[in-house]
């Protein structure tokens, strides 16, 4: 289960009708078959009882092409949105386009977080929303830092890519404490950051190119390195979900995490080479 809010509802894997289709399965495995997540029931198989005639329901189950499906979308829609408001969004509205951006896209999460079964409109409005917020910080920090967007956007990728790499070669074994750890550091660094944009309104914001770079560099590499970890959980999410054989509209859910994160990870890019361009 990952810390991100997108990815916390591992109840959502057991699909209501397949919990009728073979009753008792959360007690039991199969012959060969292992706990594919520790703590989680064991999602039931196209195996069954054929003297009972009891069979588990095997149709619409998550898989890698479909996560990447909809993660293709989803990121290609906010990129789409966030190209036409860095090309057209006047200057004087940037400010309010990302306190809208920032704000209005808390909806479609708590939405999807709290929602049992994964709803595409939301996924898709989440995307659009995020798309002018992530439109209109490219746009601010490129007026005063000419080449700084492809500069964070290759870095995101190169940062995902190695991450991904990273999981797969050595094998990362995503455990309860590591979850726990990253959920405190996450929730924590986002208190930082709300506090900071209080503190901004009145012109005491500390995590400006102006303060000490020393400590703006801290705080930007912690950053960095919690989306990291997020990524790395959002990854076992959707690996884990897989082997489960999570419902197929779980895929959305993992498309959502992926996106929530990788936004996440651009604008602390943005961030900490503001900096270092300062």
């Amino acid at each position: 289960m990952s810390s991100n809010p997108i990815l916390s509802k591992p109840n959502a894997w057991i699909n209501s009708g397949q919990q009728q289709a073979y009753p008792g399965y959360q007690q039991q495995a199969y012959p060969g078959q292992q706990q594919a997540y520790p703590g989680y029931p064991q999602a039931p198989t196209q195996y069954g009882d054929a003297n009972s005639g009891q069979f588990a329901a095997v149709q619409g189950r998550m898989t890698i092409d479909d996560v990447l499906t909809k993660s293709a979308v989803t990121l290609g829609s906010l990129a789409a949105v966030a190209v036409l408001t860095f090309m057209f969004m006047p200057t004087p509205f940037l400010l309010p386009a990302m306190i809208v951006g920032a704000l209005g896209s808390f909806v479609p999460v708590l939405l999807v977080s709290f929602r049992r079964k994964v709803n595409p409109a939301f996924v898709l409005a989440y995307a659009v929303i995020e798309g002018v917020f992530i439109g209109a910080v490219s746009k601010f920090y490129e007026s005063m830092f000419s080449g700084i967007v492809p500069a964070a956007l290759m870095a995101t990728v190169f940062a995902a890519v190695a991450t991904l790499a990273v999981y797969k070669f050595f094998r990362i074994k995503v455990t309860s404490k590591f979850r726990k750890m990253v959920m405190i550091g996450t929730i924590a660094y986002a208190g930082l950051l709300m506090v900071n944009l209080v503190l901004s309104f009145f012109g005491l914001g500390f995590l400006s190119s102006g303060g000490n770079m020393f400590l703006l560099l801290g705080i930007s590499a912690i950053g960095i390195g919690l989306a990291v970890f997020n990524l790395i959980m959002d990854f076992d999410y959707v690996e884990q979900g897989i082997a489960m054989g999570a419902d197929a509209s779980e895929s959305w859910r993992a498309a959502f995490g992926l996106t929530v994160t990788l936004v996440w990870l651009y604008v602390e890019m943005l961030r900490v080479l503001s900096y270092l361009r300062n």
